[in-house]
């Protein structure tokens, strides 16, 4: 048997035709995998410029002075907010502030008036208890002297008209002598005020003609009451005072009115006492 050209198989299972193909393999010029690498890139990626780079480095600066701005905007944000903040907090306790004063004043001021209301309160109710003891005691006194009026009315024919006691005489006496009788008893010799006293001496004496307290001794001509006061000339009867029989110096009411006579003459006369209200 011709073993030449037969393919014996290798303990590591490859056969010479495969050796063959190794040493082939072997012996050519190596391709470094750097320059494959190279190539392929090149081949697919295009090349790279020097305004690619300047353009990368503006991206870059304006990304950071975007990013700047962006930090200032926030903390101005901030900062505005926190003063907006202080200010309104600053309003909001002065505002606070004088609306306590008001009230605190406002407060005080009626506390004041409740006080002085319950002084004049607690004053009134004293002046009304006083009024009280007042309106007693002048009822008191009027029943006094009512009592007192019809007391002397009764027992020395005193009557009581318009806050005043008056006298009657039934004798007859002289004008000095007629008046020192009333004066002896507290009154005077009347004084007619007005027309309606008039009347109601008129009435007393029933036309008599009676001695009144008026006179002209100090100043001739000028007549005056027993109290100072100057006389109404309306008083006086037509044609007085006239002089008539000489020195008339005393009036006495003669009818519808006053005539002069001689003080000496006796005649009656009416004594009048004020009495307060």
């Amino acid at each position: 048997m011709s073993y030449g050209n037969m393919n014996i198989p290798r303990k590591d299972g490859m056969d010479r035709k495969d050796e063959e193909e190794m040493n082939i393999y072997a012996n050519a010029d190596p391709i470094k995998g750097s320059d494959v690498k190279t190539e392929t890139e090149n081949s697919q990626t295009p090349q790279h410029t020097g305004s690619d780079t300047v353009r990368n480095r503006s991206s870059r600066a304006a990304l950071v002075c975007l990013v700047l701005l962006c930090v200032v905007l926030l903390t101005a944000v901030i900062v505005l907010c926190v003063h907006i903040k202080t200010e309104s907090t600053n309003y909001t306790e002065e505002t606070k502030l004088l609306l306590l004063t008001k009230i605190f004043n406002l407060t005080e001021a009626r506390d004041e008036l409740l006080t002085r209301n319950m002084q004049l309160t607690k004053e009134r109710d004293g002046f009304s208890s006083i009024n009280l003891e007042l309106i007693k005691h002048r009822d008191q006194l009027n029943m006094e002297k009512n009592e007192l009026s019809e007391s002397l009315r009764v027992k020395d024919r005193w009557i009581y008209y318009n806050s005043s006691l008056y006298f009657l005489s039934s004798e007859k006496k002289s004008w000095t002598e007629s008046r020192r009788y009333c004066t002896e008893r507290g009154a005077d010799l009347i004084i007619i005020n007005n027309t309606e006293e008039q009347g109601f001496v008129r009435k007393i004496s029933s036309d008599v003609n009676v001695w009144v307290g008026v006179t002209d001794r100090d100043v001739e001509g000028t007549w005056k009451w027993v109290d100072g006061s100057t006389l109404n000339s309306g008083f006086w009867s037509s044609g007085e005072p006239n002089s008539a029989v000489g020195d008339e110096d005393c009036a006495l009411n003669r009818g519808p009115g006053l005539a002069d006579y001689p003080c000496n003459d006796a005649f009656q006369w009416i004594c009048e006492e004020a009495i307060l209200k």
